[in-house]
């Protein structure tokens, strides 16, 4: 099955315009709905550098413009957004991270998919990921995860880098002084697994281990059977900052054995 978004008028760099005057009502009511519903999980559920930053884009009655949020962005940590139709090639991602650019993709899910949806929307990118680039640790660690994929598709280790990407950005818990809690965008976003990631017993909630976050197999179809938990972004941008590609050879080897 192709992807669902429309390539056919991104650039080089898979960037598109986001014609936010293209948006249907309907599309921000969506929109709302969504962002009212996550509104009400994330004081619980959600780290507090996330719930600072969301509090300060007054971006709950409609579509963001991306233009106006990239200002903002760029004055605190030098990121920008970029409009794309979807997912993307690892080299045009990883290279729009090296450069301090998150891609965002323009369309809205459907109101069938408002519980679960297969790809990333607009939601999906700006409610879970646009929010932490406004945390300068955060933002930076991004910025060498990009550097870091690029040197990666040199060594051919980006099956293993993406785990870090999974079980970090995307599913990533954080311990806080209020408890467990979520950071990943996929865990934001999401109105199921945020509660079930947090609170319930089944999964795994292991200590952040940069060789054995490597070595886990993560689930696209269903809620983690696994979590790893960090202090803090500190902590994660320290852990991740060593050159891996002995790390690389090292756990080749291993899996071959």
């Amino acid at each position: 099955m192709g992807l669902r978004g429309d390539y056919s008028r991104a650039g080089a760099d898979f960037r598109v315009e986001q014609d936010w005057g293209a948006y249907a009502p309907e599309e921000h009511a969506l929109y709302r709905r969504l962002f009212e519903r996550q509104s009400k999980l994330v004081p619980r559920y959600a780290c507090p550098e996330w719930i600072e930053a969301i509090a300060g884009l007054d971006a709950a009655q409609e579509i963001p413009r991306f233009d106006l949020i990239s200002k903002k962005l760029r004055t605190r940590t030098g990121w920008e957004i970029v409009p794309v139709p979807g997912l993307i090639p690892d080299e045009a991602f990883f290279t729009h991270l090296a450069n301090r650019r998150f891609p965002v993709t323009v369309w809205l899910r459907k109101p069938e998919e408002f519980d679960y949806i297969v790809e990333p929307d607009v939601f999906h990118d700006f409610f879970g990921h646009v929010p932490l680039l406004f945390d300068r640790t955060y933002a930076d660690h991004l910025h060498e995860y990009g550097k870091g994929g690029l040197k990666a598709m040199r060594l051919d280790a980006v099956k293993l880098l993406a785990r870090l990407y999974w079980f970090t950005i995307e599913f990533g818990l954080m311990n806080t002084p209020q408890g467990v809690r979520a950071y990943g965008a996929g865990l934001l976003s999401s109105g199921g697994e945020l509660a079930y990631c947090v609170e319930d017993a089944r999964p795994r909630r292991l200590p952040f281990d940069l060789e054995r976050v490597m070595c886990t197999e993560y689930q696209i179809d269903r809620y983690q059977e696994t979590y790893f938990v960090i202090d803090s972004f500190e902590q994660l941008m320290r852990e991740t900052a060593p050159d891996f590609t002995p790390i690389y050879a090292r756990l080749r080897s291993s899996l071959v054995s």
